[in-house]
């Protein structure tokens, strides 16, 4: 069978057997890839350089019958190295992979390779804030589920405003106003720039990383009630 290549980011990699993983793939032109690699395990394997997790590599596979393929060659592109540096950053790193993995399909679109692309990039990035980076994935995959919260109009349908204070219903998936409310129009204008702009253009906003701080348990919370 001819093999096929493509680009792809690591999201999971299981031992299979005495020196073989499978490995979850996924990539910006074939959706998500479930693939053997053999022998990667073994000290002289060509296959595990570029496996590393937090990389973009070459990769090519041979598409399997069923639901696994096999990686045939891989040439790594790019390596997120500052995140294996610093712990919070790793920990952000592997909960980005685990996200996009829990949220796409064998079929996913391009669209989620990129943000996980970004995001990487955004950590390894290292006067880019882990909030920041968190914060605008999570808002780009809620946008790409259909889970996108109204930031336009409160629970009545009235136009949100300035000068307001709001807290979020979740069962509506709207801000209604309060005058002890956690949210102003800040938090909700910050909100939108995290679905229309890229994480390097919002950290040069006035008072980002405390807005973001702020909006930390609810993006959270977002996230947690889509993937529920």
């Amino acid at each position: 069978m001819n093999s096929q290549q493509t680009s792809g980011i690591v999201l999971n990699r299981i031992n299979f057997g005495e020196a073989d993983r499978i490995l979850t793939v996924i990539t910006p032109d074939h959706g998500k890839l479930r693939l053997m690699a053999k022998g990667v395990r073994k000290i002289k394997s060509k296959l595990a350089g570029g496996i590393e997790l937090f990389s973009i590599s070459d990769i090519s596979f041979i598409q399997g019958r069923r639901d696994i393929g096999t990686l045939v060659s891989t040439r790594l592109i790019t390596h997120y190295g500052n995140l294996v540096t610093d712990i919070d950053r790793t920990t952000a790193g592997y909960n980005a992979l685990k996200l996009i993995d829990t949220i796409t399909e064998d079929d996913s679109e391009a669209e989620y390779y990129q943000i996980l692309l970004r995001t990487l990039a955004t950590l390894n990035t290292v006067n880019l804030s882990i909030v920041l980076a968190d914060s605008w994935l999570f808002m780009q995959a809620l946008k790409l589920g259909g889970h996108t919260p109204n930031l336009t109009t409160d629970i009545k349908g009235a136009k949100l405003e300035a000068n307001t204070m709001y807290q979020f219903d979740f069962d509506a998936q709207a801000f209604f106003a309060q005058e002890r409310g956690m949210y102003s129009d800040r938090h909700i204008k910050l909100m939108r720039l995290l679905l229309t702009e890229q994480p390097s253009k919002i950290a040069v906003v006035g008072g980002a990383e405390q807005i973001l701080e702020d909006l930390e348990g609810l993006l959270k919370a977002l996230i947690k009630q889509s993937t529920a």
